[in-house]
């Protein structure tokens, strides 16, 4: 995986596990991969994955079964869903009206490119 500079390590981790369970590829009670499989996978001190861990059992979206390991939380999708909604909604979608704004984007021309995208 390729970091960002501009986000800490751990922050990234946490948006690659939370993006495997939003598109489903982990599912409610399935076990994610151990720390030092992911630490091994990212190429990244296993700490750094604890950290990510950490962060996201706090969030709800994960939680550990003691020796057994992390599990996706039930309803884990619909939280990573709503925070990274949020997110955007917060931080992306302001910074993105700027940039059309400045650039002199019409709604027409992002309608025209949406409904050219392909999902």
């Amino acid at each position: 995986m390729e970091f960002r500079e501009n986000e800490a390590i751990y922050l990234q981790i946490a948006a690659y596990v939370s993006d495997h369970i939003l598109s489903g590829k982990w599912t409610a009670e399935q076990k994610i991969p151990s720390v030092r499989d992911l630490a091994v996978e990212m190429e990244v001190n296993p700490n750094t994955v604890m950290r990510s861990y950490e962060l996201l059992q706090h969030q709800e979206v994960i939680y550990n079964k003691r020796g057994l390991g992390f599990f996706v939380s039930p309803g884990a999708d619909k939280k990573v869903k709503a925070d990274k909604k949020e997110r955007f909604l917060a931080y992306e979608l302001p910074e993105f009206f700027k940039t059309i704004s400045q650039l002199g984007i019409s709604l027409a021309d992002i309608e025209e490119r949406y409904k050219k995208f392909n999902f």
